[in-house]
């Protein structure tokens, strides 16, 4: 049994951690940084510690493209 499940995509909520939009995509979460930086993906600020969060909209549209 895999040591992390993630939840069907339909259970996720509308804004995605780093790691939850990286298992989606099936890349490391480095890459999400790297597009985030190019302009390639936006990214959601929270929290005073500036938690990056990414709408599971523009993930789905990346997966569909």
């Amino acid at each position: 049994m895999p040591k992390y499940i993630i939840k069907p995509i339909e259970e996720l909520p509308d804004l995605l951690t780093i790691w939850q939009a990286s298992r989606i995509l099936g890349c490391h979460t480095n890459t999400l940084r790297n597009w985030e930086r190019d302009w390639k993906l936006q990214v959601v600020r929270i929290w005073n510690r500036k938690d990056r969060r990414f709408k599971k909209s523009d993930i789905l549209e990346l997966i569909w493209s």
